[in-house]
């Protein structure tokens, strides 16, 4: 059975920043195309990055240049820095494959307060 595994959110202020990472276990992880997503309290949960399995990244117009996704298919871990953040990025942030294909892991809470 797959697992995913988010880790590295945190409390931090505007304009801080933050590396989230998303461990894979139980299954191949570089052919797949991997994306970041968050849910904020009351809204469904929405793409924010992707990148695929040769390493083309896309974002939604929020975070351009200001997050960065990237991938270690040898330790099946999906990355993503975020600079420069913004209270409106709070959010609950999941990893998984680009047509959420496996079973969310519990997720890492992203808090951005003054």
């Amino acid at each position: 059975q797959v697992q995913l595994v988010e880790s590295g959110g945190g409390l931090v202020q505007p304009g801080d920043s933050l590396r989230l990472s998303c461990a894979a276990s139980g299954t191949n992880f570089s052919p797949y195309a991997m994306a970041w997503y968050r849910q904020a309290p009351g809204k469904q949960r929405d793409l924010v990055a992707s990148i695929t399995a040769g390493g083309n990244t896309n974002y939604i117009d929020s975070v351009k240049g200001r997050f960065i996704i990237s991938r270690d298919n040898a330790k099946k871990t999906a990355y993503l820095q975020m600079n420069s953040l913004k209270p409106d990025d709070t959010a609950v942030y999941y990893c998984n494959t680009i047509n959420r294909r496996w079973s969310w892991g519990q997720g890492t809470q992203v808090t951005v307060s003054s």
